[in-house]
């Protein structure tokens, strides 16, 4: 039986395997989630989002209970450090209690009226057994995200994770049973699926599946938004991103480039919404540069379960390969390396934190997302030769501008093509607020109201 392998990135070793789901089980789990589903519509809803609510609220206790432990599964199969992997358990528990508590007005029927004036009503619906294909660099954020509205709303989900964080997946399988059980429900709800990104196809084909949503690359959105479309299913997708972190010469300094080093770090390097292009005014590019390089050359690069570790291993060995093609790339075509660009020596999968300036716009870098601890520094004259440059990208996922003035603020969210602007500050996820991006980043919203009525249907109710 074919297995899917929970490999060390710190190492390069292989810390344990597990055998793939059987197209039998993934029928029978099928049928489950959908029967739990149908099962849903023989209740009033407002009964059905409030035993969820208080399934999430059993969720995120179970969360905060292992915290420690399901720290340890998501760096040891991925590396990020332990003090950043407990931190992303306890925002998926957060998240969990914010829509168990804010959740049930978000799904509450809503009065509505006909052009005549007649009234109307229009209710939140949930649209039945939902897909979910999520990505390792987040591996119980992303899932807990999407999955938490998913839930409440009275759905089911079936996941499929990424293959190299088998445990990760079934740890979570573990944690939605739990709360479901303690709530009294059936945990049939929610299933894992642990299977090759080649089998995805068929199971968006089933009947029982009524939308997919995606966190992952490009190429693997544009995949599953296909097969989607060829069922007639509806597909939610949050792609790549190349943000640019847009520094004006009225910015705090020291807290922007404090900011930026903590963006571009972020999962080592391996965020789509970590800072990942840095254009600096001329008049001040100079001192960012070199408070950059500064607090670069203090990261302490090595085992992420240690205390004093800021920057743990990419999690595979092509990642590092399609990172450092992007820092030689840039090199043989005119950029300077400031920093870092040259793989260690030694186990693992690490690479070090990498500065690279004067990029041309036929280096590949220019463009495409660089996933791990590279900064690509941009120097701006004007405000139209700003947004040029951070427009130059396929990518809208995220933005950040740190400046005193209002017209630029102004200028940029007009003008920035991203789907969520932060200014001042880090561009994070948070479960009050709408989270995707436009252009190749994707479509649709996670988070947010907006993030549990994507999973609904908006019914209209008129009585004659």
């Amino acid at each position: 039986m074919t297995s899917q392998v929970s490999r060390n990135p710190t190492t390069g070793k292989v810390h344990d395997s597990f055998p793939e789901t059987t197209d039998a089980v993934i029928d029978a789990r099928l049928a489950g989630a959908d029967r739990v589903y149908r099962e849903t519509l023989l209740h009033p809803l407002a009964d059905v989002v409030a035993a969820r609510g208080r399934m999430l609220r059993h969720a995120a206790t179970v969360l905060e209970t292992g915290a420690e432990e399901y720290a340890r599964i998501m760096t040891r199969e991925m590396g990020k450090t332990l003090a950043s992997a407990k931190a992303e358990v306890l925002k998926c528990a957060r998240t969990c209690r914010y829509y168990a508590e804010h959740g049930p007005a978000m799904l509450k029927p809503e009065p509505a009226k006909l052009s005549s004036g007649a009234p109307a009503e229009v209710r939140h619906e949930p649209i039945g057994v939902v897909l979910a294909v999520m990505p390792w660099n987040f591996p119980f954020w992303q899932v807990f995200r999407c999955a938490a509205p998913i839930l409440l709303s009275g759905n089911s989900m079936v996941l499929k994770h990424a293959s190299n964080v088998p445990e990760c997946a079934l740890a979570i399988e573990a944690i939605f049973h739990e709360a479901f059980k303690r709530e009294h429900l059936d945990p049939a709800a929610f299933a894992t699926f642990l299977i090759p990104s080649s089998r995805v196809e068929k199971i968006i084909a089933d009947r029982r599946i009524r939308g997919v949503t995606l966190t992952g690359s490009e190429g693997a959105g544009r995949k599953v938004a296909a097969a989607a479309g060829a069922n007639l299913k509806k597909s939610v997708l949050e792609l790549g991103g190349s943000d640019p972190f847009v520094v004006f010469p009225t910015a705090n300094l020291e807290r922007a480039v404090l900011t930026a080093v903590e963006s571009r770090l972020l999962a080592n390097g391996q965020s789509c919404i970590a800072a990942k292009r840095f254009l600096v005014h001329e008049s001040i590019y100079d001192s960012f540069k070199e408070g950059m390089l500064t607090l670069f050359r203090r990261v302490k690069m090595g085992d992420p379960t240690a205390t004093e570790t800021g920057l743990g291993p990419l999690a595979g060995a092509k990642n590092r390969e399609d990172l450092h093609a992007l820092v030689q790339d840039a090199r043989a075509k005119g950029a300077t390396v400031c920093l870092g660009g040259e793989i260690p020596k030694g186990d693992g999968f690490f690479y070090p934190p990498t500065v690279v300036e004067n990029i041309p716009p036929s280096a590949h870098l220019y463009r495409e997302e660089a996933f791990g601890p590279l900064a690509s520094l941009y120097k701006f004259q004007t405000h139209d030769q700003m947004i040029a440059t951070a427009n130059a990208t396929p990518y809208g996922l995220g933005a950040s501008i740190w400046t005193k003035e209002d017209h630029e603020i102004d200028l940029c969210a007009r003008r920035l093509e991203s789907g969520q602007l932060f200014v001042n500050g880090l561009v994070a996820s948070d479960p009050g607020v709408p989270f995707g991006g436009v252009k190749d980043s994707g479509y649709g919203r996670e988070l947010g109201t907006y993030g549990v009525r994507e999973w609904t249907i908006p019914k209209t109710l008129v009585r004659a």
